[in-house]
């Protein structure tokens, strides 16, 4: 163990030449960013789980339920021990051809029984109510996080000269501000990256994962070895778009359908210019070009950047979600009058939707003529292959 720790905690890859860990101690006079003050995020993370569940118990629910949001799911699907254990053992998408068989089994129309199945996984989603907690919590915490990252900056000279950042690398004392920034950013995205497995599972889970892992590896790497200026810039300009992407989700739940147009509006542009525009030119021309010139390469720097680099990747990817759903609403807009509602639409959401709306109605009962295969049988399906389902 001691000899993988040595390898991992290798100098020449972490430090600058000639630059050593006992360079980077503690002292009376400074203090220097140590890997140990790392640990602290993870029993901070749980008692931040810990308060987000009093938070969405104590405020966020009482909150929705004076908007009139109101507590219960989708609407249940009418109940059928055939198709209920068909959706429990099989398949919850099926296929054409065991509709065809289950229609008739039961002597339902082919869509009745797709509406059924919709219903019944639309059953499974959590509520509205659990939707507005979840994005209550987040919008808290960003708006908190945001408003002490610019209170922080704006006191320090490198926020407004990034060569400064730089200067005197990697000999730069750590303020308590800029420790507590850290450890308070880490704890969160540690929380989020575990508590992603039980919160609203959403269709770019993977893409979401993927960026938490990536934000936790840039708040980790940039605090060993002391790049924590320039990582709290990326921190900050990050949280901008981020409180206002979850307020107009929070408005999208309360249906103040014109609060969340502009909302979304202004995430867009926000998010748009800062991760397109202000990060490339500001964030990576400081920390590809900047720190060339100053401080010189260094194994770490690459790793360092080349996370930057797939982070501005991700970027691209989700600013053409956003650009999408844009054009999307203003194409719909043009036959009549412009309604940007599915702009306002949370895209991640895992909800299913149809053309169809209505609620599903009980099917006229008809004299079975094989009545105990429809009693309990499932037409045969229960005891096939399993079929692929279909997305």
């Amino acid at each position: 163990m001691a000899g993988i720790l040595a390898w991992f905690w290798n100098e020449r890859f972490w430090l600058p030449h000639n630059v050593t860990w006992a360079d980077l101690k503690n002292t009376d006079e400074s203090s220097f960013p140590q890997a140990e003050d790392l640990y602290l995020a993870c029993p901070l993370a749980f008692c931040m789980f810990m308060i987000r569940l009093l938070f969405e118990r104590f405020i966020a629910r009482p909150c929705a339920l004076g908007l009139k949001i109101q507590a219960n799911g989708p609407q249940k699907a009418q109940p059928n021990a055939i198709l209920e254990k068909v959706f429990t053992a099989i398949t919850k998408h099926p296929d054409e051809k065991r509709l065809e068989g289950l229609s008739k089994q039961l002597d339902w129309d082919v869509r009745t029984i797709q509406r059924w199945f919709r219903q019944r996984r639309n059953q499974e989603k959590p509520s509205t109510l659990a939707r507005f907690c979840e994005s209550m919590w987040r919008f808290t915490f960003y708006l908190y996080i945001f408003t002490y990252g610019v209170r922080f900056l704006k006191k320090t000279p490198w926020l407004w000269d990034t060569r400064k950042c730089w200067y005197s690398y990697p000999y730069q004392p750590l303020t308590v501000d800029l420790h507590y920034y850290y450890i308070l950013e880490l704890s969160f995205y540690l929380s989020l990256l575990f508590t992603q497995f039980t919160d609203i599972r959403r269709k770019d889970f993977l893409l979401m994962f993927l960026h938490h892992v990536a934000t936790i590896s840039l708040i980790t790497f940039s605090y060993v070895n002391n790049m924590a200026r320039v990582g709290a810039l990326v921190m900050c300009l990050h949280d901008a778009a981020d409180v206002l992407v979850e307020a107009a989700k929070m408005a999208n739940y309360a249906k103040c359908r014109r609060l969340c147009n502009i909302l979304f509006v202004m995430f867009a542009l926000v998010f748009i210019s800062s991760r397109l525009g202000v990060y490339p030119l500001w964030i990576l021309n400081s920390t590809v070009f900047e720190s060339w010139e100053i401080v010189g390469s260094f194994p770490s720097w690459w790793v360092f950047n080349l996370l930057l680099v797939l982070l501005q990747t991700l970027h691209m990817f989700w600013s053409y979600l956003i650009l999408r759903i844009s054009c999307r609403a203003i194409s719909r807009g043009k036959a009549g009058k412009w309604n940007p509602l599915h702009v306002s639409k949370d895209d991640r959401s895992d909800i299913e939707s149809s053309s169809d709306e209505d609620e599903l109605r009980p099917p006229p009962h008809k004299h079975h003529t094989n009545g105990t295969n429809g009693a309990h049988g499932t037409n045969g399906y229960l005891s096939s292959t399993h079929c692929p389902d279909e997305h």
